[in-house]
């Protein structure tokens, strides 16, 4: 994801009034838990990985579409598309005309998205053939103010009841990112003092409980510039932690500054679960769709074919305007890759 570049360093300020409809939306979905089915594929090991979209072994990757940038489509528009593109899996943002909740590094006001609601979103994907792999939240949980971080869980946890109620149990983040606007540049960078991992680490063990709740997983998403800065932090990051409910979606776009693709897959494989499909020229910080960058994209699908078959590809930083190039491309590395 990583969207520094989209949306600008901006912090969100909370409402009493936001507070108290997050607050509303918890006691209104305080029931979904109760609806979620048996077998969730959450395991005691690291492992473990929801259901993609019922890929068999040995297969070709899964191909998802991230809906984020689908800004003008509604819901039923965007699955109609998608379909008839031959996409069957989708990691929804809540950006769409007739949904249009979601806002990167931040919070929104929930208090729209009833059970009705989230049921009748989910059904209009999943009857067009497209199964929702995730859901993207990407709230801020690095903020140094404890209030704003209580806050961010609080709207987190609201994403996870929103999720009960569309039957999706997997929920995908950043750690967030903090900036403070005119002061000069701490010593050390915000993202890697020692207190603020201790802070982190607090706050992902939360998290984890969190999820539990909801027998869900959260896939942490690393980058470069962010907390999660290499394949390696995160991996130290989720093992200190220790609890199988955070995984990572790795996004090679994300870490191709910092590791070689070999490397992320060395450090990161048993956490896997999903995998962002975009791309990055080297030393430049704005991500761009597949094709557009530096990544080897055959090697990519290759190593994730082997590595980690059951994650699906999602294809991210596209739109009505770009994704079938975008999808094509990667397409094209698929067969590479098999030959």
């Amino acid at each position: 994801m990583s969207r520094t570049h989209v949306e600008g360093r901006t912090e969100s300020c909370v409402t009493r009034r936001a507070l108290l409809q997050a607050g509303a939306l918890a006691a209104s979905c305080a029931a979904a838990s109760n609806t979620l089915t048996a077998g969730a594929r959450v395991g005691a090991g690291p492992r473990a990985r929801p259901d993609p979209g019922g890929q068999p072994r040995g297969a070709a990757p899964t191909i998802g579409m991230a809906t984020t940038d689908f800004r003008t489509h509604t819901n039923a528009q965007l699955a109609q598309e998608l379909a008839a593109e031959g996409v069957r899996v989708v990691q929804l943002f809540l950006t769409q005309t007739d949904s249009n909740y979601w806002r990167y590094n931040s919070r929104s006001d929930l208090a729209g998205l009833t059970a009705e609601r989230c049921r009748e979103i989910a059904d209009t994907y999943r009857s067009a053939g497209l199964a929702i792999h995730s859901i993207g939240v990407y709230t801020n949980l690095i903020h140094p103010d404890p209030a704003e971080r209580q806050a961010n869980l609080a709207y987190f946890e609201a994403m996870m009841q929103v999720g009960a109620h569309m039957n999706v149990r997997a929920f995908v983040t950043e750690a967030g990112h903090y900036y403070v606007p005119d002061k000069p540049a701490p010593r050390v960078e915000h993202h890697f003092q020692e207190e603020v991992w201790k802070m982190m680490v607090a706050t992902g063990k939360e998290l984890a409980r969190m999820a539990e709740r909801y027998e869900a997983t959260v896939l942490f998403e690393p980058f470069f510039r962010h907390f999660l800065a290499s394949a390696k932090r995160t991996r130290v990051y989720l093992e200190e932690i220790g609890s199988p409910r955070l995984r990572v979606l790795l996004d090679p776009a994300n870490l191709l500054e910092i590791n070689d693709l070999g490397e992320m897959f060395d450090q990161l494989t048993p956490w896997i679960d999903c995998l962002h499909a975009k791309d990055r020229k080297l030393h430049v910080d704005r991500g761009v769709p597949a094709g557009q960058g530096d990544l080897d994209y055959p090697k990519f699908v290759t190593l994730a074919t082997q590595r980690t078959p059951d994650a699906p590809l999602i294809l991210e930083y596209v739109g009505a305007k770009d994704y079938q190039q975008a999808l094509a491309h990667l397409r094209q590395a698929i067969r590479q890759s098999s030959q």
